[in-house]
């Protein structure tokens, strides 16, 4: 869903194919770390990655795009690096990915890139523990991959951002149905759910590189407005983005009454709209799809959509100030032009 009509085609394409190559050279190293597991969780996490259905046979489904490998990838490679980042590539998507099975239990979601999602299929109990070994193995990798030093940097921070996450879930969870939320909790929230990962991703791929702290601050702080950028982006798209590319229904966050930044604008915005949007949220009963539609009208015509995109515009800007001078030009700019870009 592009938020900039300046933005081009020819940039998106460029960073898909920084992703395409992020997902090829990450992917064997994943299945080997996966494959390391006891049954059923090596099945349940190949089934989660798309790489198998559940009784390891048939096509593969989509599986998902590699954002935060790609980052770790254009990070090393943007300060000079020519070494093999993949170990800490493929920690990070393990960390993302522990979350999205976290959060699929949480959320009740049923599905995930358009089809069961692993609690769905397996139950909750094996859901949370594989979540819990794809932790473990994360940790695992850069133990056995980096020097001592860069394993215990590396560890410490993707440890205070796996706390971090939990705080922005927790907030996610407790801002559903509070018609009190501002844009400054918002942003928390955002934070902690998906800004510090990208960071992080961004901080590790620098480290692995053996960078200084001020291009490893530096880096960090480009990923985090990033990440800013991409869930104002995500929530946008939940809104009206197109199913057949998500995999998911649009207006999941408007029947669960969620706190997704153009509903929070459009809610303490003033006007009929913004009225009558409250009184909708503010009703027990379960949202008919004709209200949920009628809910993201109301939205939009409070300024939610008009407002959302341009915080994502904002955040943008500085993630982009963030990024070191010699930087400018590097795969990083096209998976930050791909990220304000998507539509799925």
């Amino acid at each position: 869903m592009s938020v900039d009509a300046t933005r081009t085609s020819e940039s998106s394409r460029s960073g898909l194919d920084v992703l395409r190559r992020a997902q090829c050279d990450c992917d064997p190293f994943l299945r080997d770390a996966i494959g390391s597991l006891n049954e059923p969780l090596a099945t349940m996490g190949g089934y989660h990655f798309g790489w198998w259905d559940a009784d390891k046979g048939g096509a593969p489904a989509t599986s998902g795009k590699s954002l935060r490998a790609a980052l770790v990838f254009g990070a090393a490679r943007a300060c000079g690096y020519r070494g093999d980042a993949t170990p800490a590539a493929a920690a990070v998507e393990l960390i993302h990915n522990f979350t999205l099975l976290h959060d699929d239990v949480m959320d009740g979601d049923s599905t995930r890139r358009g089809r069961a999602t692993v609690w769905r299929v397996w139950g909750v109990n094996n859901a949370i523990l594989l979540g819990d070994a794809l932790h473990a193995l994360a940790i695992r990798i850069l133990t056995e991959s980096l020097g001592q030093t860069a394993a215990l940097s590396a560890i410490a921070r993707l440890e205070q951002t796996c706390l971090d996450l939990c705080v922005g879930q927790h907030e996610d969870c407790a801002f559903e149905r509070c018609m009190s939320v501002t844009v400054p909790d918002y942003l928390r929230m955002a934070a902690g759910k998906t800004a510090v990962l990208m960071g992080c991703a961004c901080a590790l791929g620098a480290l692995s590189a053996g960078a200084d702290a001020t291009t490893v601050c530096a880096l960090d702080r480009f990923g985090y407005e990033l990440g800013l950028a991409f869930q104002i982006v995500d929530d946008l798209i939940g809104l009206w983005g197109n199913p057949a590319a998500t995999g998911k229904p649009v207006g999941n966050d408007l029947a669960r009454r969620k706190a997704t930044l153009p509903i929070v604008v459009a809610l303490s915005s003033t006007g009929e709209a913004a009225v009558e949007l409250a009184k909708l949220y503010k009703s027990d009963h379960a949202m008919t799809q004709q209200e949920i539609v009628r809910a993201a009208d109301l939205v939009e015509a409070a300024g939610g959509r008009e407002a959302a995109q341009r915080y994502a515009n904002e955040r943008m800007h500085a993630a982009m100030t963030a990024l070191p001078d010699s930087m400018k030009s590097s795969e990083l700019v096209a998976l930050a032009q791909l990220v304000i870009d998507r539509d799925k």
